[in-house]
């Protein structure tokens, strides 16, 4: 493609889509390239999201990608971005196709993917029974009995706001606590088990969770899980590039997304640790009046040198 596009995303996820939708509308000329392999496909239904409550993550793409088809100068292309070059005004990406396409300015909503936890049956129940945050899924699991999958500091603040949707709830750090004493004394003083031993393995049925087994031999019968996920950045071409990212493998940016590299930006869960779709959504907005604006100011200032 010889075509100069205003910009690229990389990412179909909300943040992508809704900032391929602000840019479409904005008459800006959009590629956005996404391979269909969203972390959350995994999970039945989608929550949070004003208007789209408990839709599906499939169903919830399927639907944005009709309404940015109204919007001629957003194209689609469904393959996996592979290299990154260039600088500002002039990037190209190389898809795993070998396509490549030349864009003004860069959008990475790559999101995070999830790297392996070694918990024997977590998959069968991961996005049915078994989730990361109660904010999206922790309804589904009000006042029933549940293991909570965690250690250090998070196991506090997991312990402290679960019980807005149940007080029947066991810690199971998984080996080694890693809290500090008043950590671990604040839990004890509020009664709640907590449990070092390594998990076994996770029993269920159909997806749904029925007990926790330790390696110890301790069995804890449950109805559901939360755990703390691993992550990382969704892809290694924002460090590619040159972009900063952090120690929890966040993109660094602005308050208007910009990287640490001119001509690019990054939103959603790649550049931010609210870990929902609507924030991501909003976050790609966001991105989107800040590349239109970019490109705007630029062209202005061209037209006033002409």
């Amino acid at each position: 493609m010889k075509e100069i596009l205003d910009a690229i995303i990389i990412g179909g996820g909300p943040a992508g889509l809704n900032a391929a939708l602000v840019l479409g509308r904005a008459r800006r000329t959009v590629a956005v390239i996404d391979a269909g392999q969203a972390r959350n496909r995994v999970t039945q239904k989608a929550h949070n999201f004003l208007t789209r409550e408990g839709v599906s993550p499939s169903e919830f793409r399927r639907i944005a990608k009709e309404q940015i088809s109204a919007f001629p100068s957003v194209q689609f292309v469904e393959e996996t971005a592979t290299a990154v070059e260039g600088s500002d005004g002039s990037f190209r990406i190389t898809t795993s196709d070998g396509l490549v396409l030349q864009g003004k300015k860069l959008l990475f909503a790559v999101g995070k993917k999830d790297l392996p936890l070694d918990l024997d049956g977590l998959s069968e129940v991961y996005g049915k029974t078994a989730f990361v945050c109660p904010y999206c899924d922790g309804w589904e699991l009000r006042d029933q009995p549940l293991v909570l999958i965690v250690n250090g500091a998070r196991a506090l603040h997991l312990a402290q706001i679960i019980t807005g949707w149940t007080n029947q709830y066991t810690i199971c750090t998984n080996g080694p606590d890693e809290m500090t004493d008043e950590q671990r004394e604040e839990l004890q003083q509020h009664g709640i088990p907590i449990y070092e031993s390594p998990v076994g393995r996770i029993e269920s049925q159909d997806g749904i969770v029925q007990r926790v087994i330790l390696q110890d031999g301790n069995q804890i019968e449950c109805s559901g899980i939360f755990f703390a996920p691993k992550l990382s950045i969704g892809s290694d071409l924002p460090q590619s590039l040159g972009c900063e990212v952090n120690e929890l493998g966040t993109v660094v940016v602005d308050e208007r997304a910009k990287t640490s590299v001119p001509g690019v930006f990054s939103a959603g869960d790649a550049a931010s640790e609210y870990h929902q779709a609507i924030a991501a959504a909003s976050l790609g907005a966001l991105s989107a009046v800040s590349i239109n604006s970019e490109l705007a100011m630029e062209a202005w200032n061209k037209r006033g040198i002409e």
